[in-house]
């Protein structure tokens, strides 16, 4: 009989859970890879200073990444004479399960110079819409992150490098083992600084060695 004040978790499912955890890290994996993509310059543009991607690339990648994939227009509105706003809902399959993910652009209206008229308004909904797509498609599927400066460095190290530095601290004595060990464990020391933390933990492996030999 289960005590309904409980806080204890109970597994009912055990192989759904593995399930879920092997499409959990087919997911992480894929978008990794789909993130670390570089974008042929031809299709990276600056406006305004800044830099952005054409849509006919982004869609390429999403239908080669993520085929299937659709795009709803949820809601739209004018907002007085000065932008069109489009809320739209990305839906794409995704390594074994269906997602979906909303969002929301706004593109400004073009108006003649001087005077209160429109330049082209079906242009400008067009432009909205567009650009309501690439925010999703980069937010969601991770294309083109390194042109919207959403790519993160991974700073995990591997298991050769973990067991390498491991094994210089263990030259040492216990004391800078478990020191090491623990550093590597909360990832202070990283890929970022792994090639610096040890060739200097060489250098103090290699000074502790030689007064060994000279203290027997």
């Amino acid at each position: 009989m289960n005590d309904n004040n409980s806080s204890e978790l109970i597994v009912h499912d055990k192989k759904s859970i593995a399930a879920v955890d092997i499409i959990r890290k087919a997911i992480t994996k894929k978008h990794k890879r789909v993130s670390n993509k570089v974008t042929p310059k031809p299709f990276v543009k600056k406006k305004m200073g800044m830099d952005y991607c054409e849509y006919s690339y982004m869609r390429d990648i999403a239908d080669k990444e993520f085929p299937g994939w659709s795009w709803t227009i949820i809601k739209t509105e004018v907002l007085g004479s000065e932008a069109y706003v489009v809320h739209g809902r990305l839906k794409w399959y995704d390594e074994g399960i269906w997602r979906e993910g909303d969002m929301c652009a706004a593109h400004r209206i073009q108006k003649k110079r001087g005077v209160d008229e429109f330049v082209d308004i079906g242009n400008d909904v067009k432009a909205a819409n567009t650009d309501c797509i690439k925010k999703a498609f980069n937010q969601y599927m991770n294309i083109a992150d390194d042109v919207y400066r959403n790519q993160v460095e991974d700073l995990m190290l591997t298991d050769d490098q973990k067991n390498d530095i491991i094994e210089v601290a263990a030259r040492i004595d216990d004391d800078k083992l478990s020191e090491i060990t623990q550093l590597v464990n909360d990832q202070v020391i990283h890929n970022g600084n792994y090639k610096a933390s040890l060739a200097k933990l060489k250098r103090e492996a290699e000074e502790w060695e030689h007064f060994d030999k000279e203290e027997k």
